[in-house]
């Protein structure tokens, strides 16, 4: 049965679904589930819940590398399964965070998170095929295929991404997977300002230049990201680098390691709490004159729709700015208080009425 850990937080410790399962069923209070606790706002016990740690359900169930294809517990580390992938010339192009400090693929996707390659490739929840779960219920589920052409029906796998465990414990998960790429470069132009920067981001989102990642900081900086073939590859970027004056090309370790500093947020104080706020190009510059830089430091990605904060004041400080913008975030680093911050959308009727069919008792964490 599930290990049981002794401390102050109860602690349960399936490493099959079964025991999965079974914690489901004894535990005594709210759960909260934890994969690799990476997220700090979103993976620390109050005091008051029983934690289903999912570290020990690790393992790559079955990878099909010639069918784009791979199925994982939902504690195996995304370490491993890039690991795996990159022997095989394959790659998760959604850019998953956190990899590097032991973010797990459930964790991953219970969150839905994604990178800075979001922007050509879409997010975690467009490579899902197929998940399994525990419902509140204590019963094992399932949704999805195991292949990349999926049957019609209601997609419930699609629901368990960025459901923060509230429907139930994602246990599995199918991916579908893309050929990495072998060369990557990054153009830089220096804007002036945020509004010079989100103006010509604007403008690079009607390229016909295939951009990976495209993101803008506060001080006017644009970035844009190319990838590969090496032959074809240093044209492309000659030719994104004539959108405008002042363009500086980035290649080789250089630019692995500043997209890997973003990715993997290395900018964020090791005190400051980080929040994930979906936005508009047009709202950031808004956005932006709200914070000061002793307080906070702000990256703009996908294109100006996330914008990642890194503040350093309370959660209530930032939820009145946000609340006055008519934005909602997500507490991803941070105090465990609360996970939504400003005007949250996603408490919906539809929302309420999943958690009831998955939850009905109510046993994991409230919307």
């Amino acid at each position: 049965s599930a290990a049981f850990k002794s401390g102050l937080e109860k602690v349960l410790e399936p490493k099959s679904v079964i025991e999965v399962q079974e914690a489901v069923n004894t535990a005594s209070t709210t759960m909260l589930i934890r994969g690799g606790g990476t997220k700090t706002a979103l993976s620390t016990s109050r005091g008051n819940e029983t934690v289903i740690d999912l570290s020990n359900l690790s393992g790559i169930l079955e990878y099909r590398p010639e069918e784009f294809t791979f199925t994982a517990l939902s504690g195996t580390s995304l370490k491993n399964i890039t690991e795996m992938l990159s022997e095989n010339g394959q790659w998760l192009p959604f850019d998953p965070p956190m990899a590097k400090i032991g973010a797990t693929i459930g964790g991953t996707l219970a969150t839905g998170l994604s990178g800075p390659g979001r922007y050509r490739f879409g997010g975690a929840r467009d490579f899902v095929l197929g998940v399994g779960w525990v419902s509140g219920a204590g019963e094992i589920l399932s949704g999805g295929a195991q292949v990349v052409k999926n049957v019609a029906g209601f997609d419930f796998p699609k629901l368990m991404i960025g459901s923060l465990g509230r429907f139930g414990i994602i246990s599995e998960i199918t991916l579908k997977v893309f050929p990495k790429m072998n060369s990557f470069g990054t153009v830089e132009w220096d804007c002036g300002d945020i509004d010079g920067a989100v103006g010509f981001v604007k403008e690079m989102t009607r390229t016909p230049i295939d951009l990976f990642a495209l993101d803008l900081e506060s001080n006017g900086v644009v970035r844009a990201r190319l990838g590969g073939l090496s032959t074809t590859l240093n044209n492309r970027l000659a030719r994104l680098s004539e959108y405008r004056e002042g363009a500086k090309i980035i290649l080789g370790d250089v630019e692995l390691n500043l997209w890997e500093h973003l990715r993997e947020f290395l900018w964020l104080p090791d005190d400051y709490s980080l929040i994930k706020v979906p936005i508009t190009p047009d709202l950031i510059p808004q956005l932006d004159t709200c914070f000061t830089d002793g307080q906070s430091h702000r990256k703009y990605s996908v294109g100006g729709n996330v914008a990642w904060i890194g503040w350093s004041g309370t959660a209530q400080e930032i939820d009145t700015i946000l609340s006055g913008l008519g934005l909602g975030g997500l507490l991803i680093i941070g105090s465990p208080e609360t996970s939504w911050i400003g005007t949250s959308s996603t408490i919906t009727i539809f929302a309420e009425k999943v958690k009831r069919a998955f939850d009905p008792e109510g046993r994991f964490l409230p919307l």
